[in-house]
């Protein structure tokens, strides 16, 4: 009876304003993969439905977890999701020439969207545990840098520019979080400077330099490489500002957008609510943002701040990718809009990642150990 009181205190003390942004965003995803797939149900809107009510059993469950538990879990769980990462390595499955999956039976999952959650943990577990002063030491920075570099060229390998760049850049705003000096981030600007250029050259894929170039004249291809940009910014034109009207899009219709249901499920909002749509779609994420960002601001150990900080990195650049993305600001990589865009293993690792925001802020009192102890 104790333990059930406890869970039911626990309960009463979540941050429910959290979860009715998170189911907000998700009933809007649903509604708009229902449009997308011309009104099929079983298209795509109903897994996705029961996909986010699976998921928020889930979040819940993590949310009820002693945070302290999740910090002793850190490194085991960022070992799983690397073995997971060289398994795809080996015996991943290939869909449309990217082999990004591993095939276990009863289902597909994806270890890269694993990798966001398990890397944050790691960097958040390690800063916690490195006194401040010896943040900016070159060790230090070796030891962060081997976490993060490890399983990006894992993931670039697969090929996944998209995941890579944003779990490169999750890593890095985490590191920056901790509390660097500015001479290290000069310095390290000052070596992207060289380093993007020759990485542009050397280290990607032609089909992938060519999205970069496109995104500057779409109209050099588009019928091949810029296809995706010019149809998607018809689509979100076109809307105007109040929109076609729901199910009424025509640009979704015709079918010209591609992947309108996952990746470009932006341009069915834009289409059909036009920029109203889009800005209230976009005022809704600003607001879970801002509400990461304070439950972060609550809690009093390292751990806590930097892995709420670092996964609130990772939905917002989710978020901005994928709009920058559909409205021609960046080369298509392939990054769905979280919670609205049809994906299973994207909605877990998400969701799994809210739970984790949530036993964080309910046990921000907790006191944690350092160096593991």
């Amino acid at each position: 009876m104790s333990a059930r009181a406890n869970i039911q205190s626990k309960l009463f003390e979540i941050n429910w304003l959290l979860p009715v942004l998170i189911y907000v965003l998700g009933a809007i995803g649903v509604a708009m993969i229902y449009a997308a797939t011309d009104g099929v149900w079983s298209n795509g809107a109903q897994q996705h439905l029961v996909r986010l009510i699976a998921a928020g059993g889930l979040m819940l469950l993590v949310a009820l977890i002693d945070i302290r538990v999740w910090y002793h879990l850190a490194y085991p769980i960022y070992g799983i999701a690397l073995i997971l990462l060289i398994g795809v390595d080996f015996v991943g499955v290939t869909i449309n020439g990217s082999q990004r999956w591993l095939d276990l039976g009863v289902t597909r999952i994806q270890p890269s969207e694993i990798m966001k959650l398990a890397i944050v943990l790691a960097l958040a577990r390690y800063y916690h545990d490195l006194d401040q002063n010896r943040v900016s030491h070159i060790i230090s920075l070796l030891g962060a840098l081997l976490i993060i570099v490890i399983p990006a060229q894992f993931i670039l390998r697969q090929p996944d520019l998209g995941t890579t760049l944003l779990l490169t850049m999750t890593a890095l705003a985490i590191v920056f979080l901790a509390g660097i000096n500015w001479r290290v981030i000069l310095s390290g600007i000052g070596a992207a400077a060289i380093a993007v250029p020759l990485f542009f050259m050397f280290g990607l894929k032609e089909y992938q330099r060519t999205r970069i170039r496109t995104l500057f004249d779409p109209t050099s291809d588009p019928t091949g490489a810029g296809y995706h940009i010019t149809q998607s910014k018809i689509a979100l034109g076109s809307g105007g500002v109040s929109g076609k009207g729901y199910m009424n899009g025509t640009q979704r219709q015709l079918e010209y957008v591609p992947e309108n249901r996952t990746d470009f499920i932006f341009t069915v909002i834009g289409e059909e609510f036009g920029l109203f749509g889009g800005l209230i779609t976009m005022g809704l994420y600003m607001m879970l943002l801002a509400m990461c960002i304070w439950m972060a601001m609550e809690c009093k150990h390292r751990f806590s701040r930097l892995m709420i900080l670092g996964l609130t990195s990772t939905f917002a650049l989710y978020v901005f990718i994928n709009l920058a993305m559909v409205m021609g600001l960046a080369p298509v990589v392939g990054v769905p809009l979280p919670l609205i865009s049809y994906g299973g293993t994207v909605i877990l690792a998400v969701m799994f990642g809210f739970g984790l925001m949530l036993s964080a802020h309910l046990y921000r009192q907790s006191e944690l150990p350092r160096g593991g102890r």
